[in-house]
């Protein structure tokens, strides 16, 4: 369980001169903030700031609320004041426009990374497939925002970002799959009362483990009376045995081949490398999904020959050589391909995006120091989120900006139903299920990068193929791809391309 829970908290991860938003513009005063407590009573509090963004040529004027809102246990006392920052068109009709909760996942990662790089107002820029260069960054309108589709409300998980408990409760008190689900939605109840928006159209967006964050509260709301629209999943995660790499479990194996030869294919370790990719990648999936787990299923009883033509067409596909992948059992685990695959140039490929590459002090050493994509990327997000939360929104608590919680004890357990809970069996596929059963009106768009090692393409598919949707839904998810990782929005194209696709998603969905 501890490689385990190494794997689950690598699943995500995964701020420079400011314009104000009106150009002629300073920054404003908040409208509304919140006053020093007379008391030791939580409160809720708020910055309101106004700005514009253009986006397909279209000039946005909106408002940013960066605040708390408070989550009560049946007592309706305070347990937790959850941090969040809205964006919010003015002037719109609520009954007509959407809004979307967005977060991050890890477990235990805080939404920075969506918020300041993927569809909000403002993107932070960085290098493509590099370490960005030291201070100051810069922050630039997001011409590929989604606030032209929807309003945006961006939210970090209790213990992460400015989001703690209260009360008699501590953080950890959170730190579970249903503790976890159980808060956001009461967070996003407690939104849709404040702000009266329970007639808009509602959509979830979430990355990484924010997917089986996703997959979780589309049943728990479904359950509770909120009826969404649609559900995007970013990267991933909803059966957790496609990425378990237990002794025993071929099935990561599997999954992960087709993103090994995308990978392989985009740093030219193939000979002859194909001239055309998504043909390859269809005959890797069909490899990987055919003949190469029908030799894995067959275990010891594979005969020689048979086990040779294997190994040598793994090799063919990802660029490993034969002894290695001989000496491995056929079975290459994503660690050990993140350090072999580049070994000849001197460096790994990242987990988070292979396209990124790193430099280990051993360079003979079984597995990477450290995961380039991931480090490169802290730095650069985190200071100018602060900036940005001081200077634009007007918003600087008197507590610290926590980019990750420490939640390595976080509770897997989950039951649903069919699904009894084991160790390292956790799998939120049902829930989503069980929503898109109950609402047969709720749509799913599910992206993927190619050379996302943290949450291979192959998995979601394989997980989608398995969901059990009766015929009549099956139409309801869509997949998108993306020449980039696990954070789709870092290669700008790619955030380009995504961006289109999820217009014609609300386009389709928030009728």
């Amino acid at each position: 369980m501890q490689r385990l829970s190494m794997l689950l908290f690598g699943f995500l991860l995964t701020l420079g001169s400011l314009a104000p938003a009106y150009a002629d513009d300073a920054p404003k005063k908040p409208d509304a903030a919140a006053a020093p407590a007379a008391d030791d009573k939580p409160k809720e509090d708020s910055s309101v700031t106004h700005h514009s963004v253009t986006v397909g040529g279209q000039s946005i004027k909106y408002s940013a609320t960066a605040g708390t809102l408070l989550i009560r246990d049946d007592k309706d006392e305070p347990t937790a004041s959850m941090f969040y920052v809205a964006y919010t068109q003015d002037g719109a009709d609520a009954n007509k426009r959407p809004v979307t909760f967005l977060y991050n996942g890890g477990p235990g990662s805080a939404t920075i990374w969506l918020h300041m790089g993927s569809v909000g107002p403002k993107r932070v820029v960085v290098a493509d497939a590099a370490a960005t260069p030291g201070a100051p960054y810069q922050l630039v309108d997001n011409e590929y925002s989604l606030l032209d589709k929807s309003d945006l409300v961006f939210i970090d998980a209790i213990g992460t970002g400015y989001s703690h408990a209260v009360g008699k409760s501590q953080d950890k008190d959170f730190w579970g799959v249903d503790q976890d689900g159980r808060a956001f939605t009461k967070f996003i109840q407690r939104y849709l009362s404040k702000n009266g928006r329970w007639n808009s159209p509602k959509f979830l967006m979430g990355e990484s483990y924010g997917t089986t964050r996703s997959a979780l509260l589309s049943n728990m709301l479904t359950r509770a009376g909120v009826a969404l629209n649609g559900v995007i999943l970013v990267s991933s995660i909803l059966n957790f045995e496609t990425e378990s790499f237990n002794v025993g479990n071929d099935l990561p194996y599997i999954t992960n081949l087709p993103s090994y030869a995308a990978v392989a294919y985009y740093h030219n370790k193939l000979n002859p490398k194909p001239a055309d990719f998504n043909k390859f990648i269809d005959e890797v999936r069909g490899f990987a999904f055919g003949d190469y787990a029908a030799a894995l299923m067959q275990g010891d009883k594979l005969d020689d020959v048979h086990r040779a033509a294997i190994i040598k067409r793994v090799s063919d596909y990802t660029g490993i050589s034969q002894k290695f992948i001989t000496e491995a059992n056929m079975r290459i685990e994503c660690f050990r391909f993140m350090k072999e695959l580049t070994r000849d140039e001197g460096h790994t490929v990242g987990r988070l995006d292979a396209r990124y590459t790193g430099t280990d002090l051993d360079n003979a050493g079984e597995t990477p120091d450290f995961d380039p994509a991931n480090s490169y990327l802290a730095g650069p997000y985190n200071a100018a989120f602060h900036a940005y939360m001081q200077d634009q929104l007007a918003y600087t608590p008197d507590r610290d900006y926590h980019l990750f919680a420490n939640t390595q004890d976080w509770d897997y357990k989950h039951r649903n139903g069919f699904n009894p809970w084991w160790p390292g069996s956790l799998n939120v596929a049902e829930d989503l299920r069980q929503a898109m059963s109950q609402n047969p009106h709720l749509k799913v768009f599910v992206a993927n990068g190619w050379y996302d090692l943290a949450t291979p393409f192959g998995g979601s598919e394989y997980t989608f193929d398995h969901l059990g949707l009766d015929p009549s839904l099956r139409n309801n998810v869509q997949f998108g791809y993306y020449e980039s990782g696990h954070m789709i929005y870092l290669h700008v194209p790619a955030l380009k391309a995504l961006k289109a696709d999820l217009a014609k998603f609300y386009d389709a969905s928030a009728r």
